[in-house]
């Protein structure tokens, strides 16, 4: 006469039981954090630094995110497909590394409001979507101090990728330290309109050394000018990661970007729900942009260097302090203004000293 009764309590009690089960599995399931990368992850530059930031994530959390890249995705309607494809696969945040990368982020964050996206250096933001980069100005600037006091030619060279605020801010603030300490010196650009390409990187290099540069600096992902540098007999800066180990003849220092810290904030922040979306950008305070100097530097430039790296992360010194003209000779930052960092995004004018064009 109970047995029904007794039927119904124990399919009651399994039931709560496989609920809960499936409960704490959800609850246990790992976070899931997708990369997608504009280059091969081998390329020693660029997106080998991100795929560093991507193991300091994993060392970090462990079991509690997994994690996974699609490398060399070109910028346009690949990235979308694949930012999209990840988002489908219940990624809950999506890291996208590239500059080309952000209209495909911005579509692809309004159609999947419950993922968190961050692109790196972009300028579009959305309530699920942020932005963040490296303050490589800084380091540029350090840079241009090295190539001024280092150059006998007076002419530096200057490897570029795609004529893009981030590209022209960093060529700008080179030139703004060229004219403080070495005045007439300059800098002189080939555009390889391409971010990973050993071969055209290594012309582009050879070009300008037989112009007569005798520093060059990349803002493009391979080793490959540093490697031409080291082969000609002149001077180089690195890119993106520490490239001394391919020219230790060439290479006065490198500017590193290190995203590992900011990965982990962010990661943390969407772990803990208190993710919010934010434009964020770090520099040498920050520890985003670091600056190994060579020992090819003399005792006193190498000293010097490290005055202006420790005035800059105390905010003592801005590079982009006015007054700043451009190459007409119109003032863009005023006397004792700092460029504030929607200035520094949307930056489409060379500063005075430059006697190349901006390519349209």
């Amino acid at each position: 006469m109970h047995i029904r009764p007794l039927h119904k309590l124990l399919c009651a009690l399994v039931a709560a039981a496989g609920l809960s089960a499936s409960l704490a599995a959800s609850a246990a399931d790992p976070l899931k954090v997708g990369f997608v990368y504009i280059g091969p992850i081998g390329d020693h530059g660029w997106t080998y630094q991100h795929e560093q930031g991507r193991k300091a994530l994993v060392e970090k959390f462990g079991d509690q995110i997994k994690t996974t890249y699609v490398e060399n995705v070109a910028e346009g309607a690949d990235a979308e497909r694949v930012i999209r494809n990840m988002a489908k696969d219940n990624y809950d945040l999506i890291f996208t590394t590239s500059f080309g990368y952000m209209n495909p982020t911005l579509k692809v964050a309004k159609q999947f409001p419950k993922v968190t996206f961050e692109h790196a250096t972009g300028y579009k933001q959305d309530k699920n979507l942020g932005t963040y980069l490296a303050r490589t100005y800084e380091g540029r600037y350090v840079g241009g101090f090295l190539a001024a006091k280092m150059t006998k030619s007076k002419k530096i060279g200057y490897v570029a990728s795609f004529p893009i605020p981030e590209v022209i801010r960093d060529i700008n603030a080179i030139q703004l330290a060229l004219n403080k300490y070495n005045p007439g010196t300059e800098i002189k650009v080939v555009w390889v309109n391409s971010w990973f390409d050993p071969g055209k990187e290594a012309d582009a290099a050879n070009a300008l050394i037989d112009q007569g540069a005798d520093v060059i600096f990349q803002h493009t992902d391979s080793p490959a000018p540093i490697q031409a540098a080291q082969r000609r007999g002149v001077y180089a800066v690195g890119y993106a990661s520490d490239m001394a180990h391919f020219g230790p003849k060439a290479v006065l220092t490198s500017i590193v970007n290190n995203w590992g810290p900011h990965y982990i904030q962010a990661t943390e922040g969407v772990l803990e729900h208190s993710w919010k979306s934010q434009d964020y950008w770090g520099g040498l305070k920050e520890g985003t942009v670091e600056l190994p100097l060579s020992d090819l530097l003399p005792a006193p430039v190498k000293t010097e260097a490290e005055q202006i790296i420790a005035s800059i992360k105390s905010g003592e010194f801005h590079p982009f302090t006015g007054p700043i003209k451009d190459q007409a000779g119109v003032e863009k930052i005023a006397a004792g203004v700092s460029a504030s960092n929607a200035e520094l995004a949307s930056m489409n004018y060379y500063v005075e000293g430059m006697r190349a064009d901006i390519p349209q």
